[in-house]
């Protein structure tokens, strides 16, 4: 298996190199905004409220005429659980994040090739989900143990007049993956649950990563088609948390199953000049080629909780998963953008119940831009995540009751809600009083050190403050 994961990069990087015959020339465009590289919501930056701009001795300017272009996000925030859950008390957490791109069409003279890269440091407590909740569903998207790491770093290259490109490096997923542009608004905007709690290590999203190619197409100016292949356990097998077992970013794995992902999207009404409600559509699957334990029965048939049981469980070849994405803005003011007005999104996604905890998932929400006169930049939002627990999950909950005659709460859901405000204080920097409510934490499963009583629904109430540049 590592000399075929080495082989596929090896492929990838001469099609680079035989691919720079192919891109157009295109001097007039500078790299592509770090900003929506990182699906950022926000994206103006808080330079235009610094003096000179942010950019005293205009070096900044000269490196971005070069083709060299760096930013910073720095995301704060308090949360505290105020009820239910596993503990009530409140976490602090940062994380700053460093973004550095090159166009290598500006800087030497190869078009289309590009390089990206960026860094995080997090502080804090780990997050709520892991000391206050208990919780499957995100609260915070910047939740992460504290550390150094580096996320990704990948070179592309453009071809075919700039309709396609590919991407070889360490890379994330759920940046341009399963993706909704409306939902980045939120706290809670991450990964989805499923597949996050069903392949290795959560997969190639925050704040693992792991090398891989990418495939872009984009046939019309509405169509895209995203293909992935990536190593497809991005901290490696073990036991304790995968973010302590790829610590900083450098794992750098090559040798697990892979992990292959596909995603067809159109669009409409993006372009600003447009009139119409903007809106778009993606569907993907995902297959994982790796070997997963049966949730309910072992090796010999039965079920994991009888006393017959080997205590191995069956193993399952493969996993997948589908999933649908749409976006739709539902009022678009006059000279509005896509951004403005009120928008609603939607995702829901599917994967094997025999060996995935979380069988179903849909989270949905609807936002309200600009709808403040006196507060034109101000943004509300309210949204909700319901991941189901699988029914072989829920059978191994009836053996033990049958077995043990002990009366263990049996796995139903996790629904989790947020309502959360954007108040703008500068361009570039947004802070976000933000309350959750957390039903069923964990799908329902027992609270610690008290086998049979689950988790109590929780209350999460917060700040939170980001500022680009």
């Amino acid at each position: 298996m590592a000399r075929r994961g080495w082989g596929l990069f090896a492929a990838g990087a001469a099609f680079l190199a035989a691919s720079h015959s192919l891109a157009q020339q295109d001097t007039e465009a500078p790299l592509a905004d770090l900003d929506a590289q990182k699906g950022v919501a926000h994206r103006l930056s808080i330079a235009s409220s610094l003096p000179y701009n942010g950019d005293p001795f205009g070096t900044r300017a000269w490196l971005t005429r070069h083709g060299v272009t760096f930013g910073f996000v720095y995301t704060t925030e308090g949360l505290a659980n105020v009820r239910g859950g596993i503990n009530r008390a409140a976490v602090f957490g940062s994380k700053f994040e460093a973004l550095f791109g090159i166009d290598f069409g500006r800087l030497a003279g190869w078009d289309g090739l590009t390089l990206f890269s960026n860094i995080f440091h997090v502080q804090g407590d780990g997050g709520p989900g892991r000391s206050l909740v208990g919780n499957l569903n995100t609260i915070s998207n910047i939740e992460a143990l504290p550390s150094t790491r580096l996320s990704e770093l990948w070179l592309q290259q453009a071809f075919l007049g700039g309709m396609a490109s590919l991407r070889a490096g360490q890379l994330v997923v759920d940046t341009e993956f399963l993706f909704s542009q409306y939902f980045s608004f939120f706290l809670s905007s991450d990964w989805p649950t499923n597949p996050a709690v069903n392949i290795p290590s959560g997969g190639a999203a925050y704040p693992l990563s792991t090398p891989g190619l990418r495939l872009k197409v984009d046939p019309t100016p509405q169509t895209t088609f995203l293909l992935s292949v990536l190593n497809g356990d991005p901290a490696g097998p073990g036991l304790n948390d995968p973010e302590l077992r790829n610590r900083y970013g450098l794992n750098f794995r090559v040798n697990d199953p892979p992990f292959v992902i596909s995603e067809f999207q159109y669009r409409y009404n993006q372009d600003a000049n447009s009139t119409g409600l903007a809106g778009g559509i993606r569907f993907g699957g995902w297959h994982h080629f790796g070997t997963f334990d049966d949730l309910r029965f072992d090796t010999a048939g039965h079920s994991l909780a009888s006393p017959l049981s080997t205590g191995i469980a069956r193993r399952l070849r493969g996993n997948d998963g589908i999933y649908a994405v749409i976006d739709q803005q539902l009022y678009r003011p006059p000279g509005g953008d896509v951004n403005s007005g009120v928008a609603m999104f939607s995702r829901a996604a599917y994967s094997t119940s025999d060996r995935s905890l979380n069988d179903f998932y849909l989270d949905a929400g609807i936002i309200f831009a600009g709808m403040l006169p006196s507060r034109p930049a101000d943004i509300f939002g309210a949204s909700f995540l319901y991941a189901h627990m699988s029914n072989r999950a829920r059978g191994l909950d009836r053996d033990i009751r049958l077995f043990t005659g002990m009366p263990v709460p049996l796995r139903d859901f996790e629904l989790s809600f947020e309502f959360t405000y954007a108040a703008a204080i500068v361009p570039g920097w947004t802070i976000y009083p933000t309350a959750h409510l957390i039903c069923h934490p964990g799908g329902n499963v027992p609270a610690p050190g008290s086998p049979t009583e689950p988790i109590k629904n929780a209350v999460v109430i917060g700040m939170r403050s980001v500022m680009q540049y």
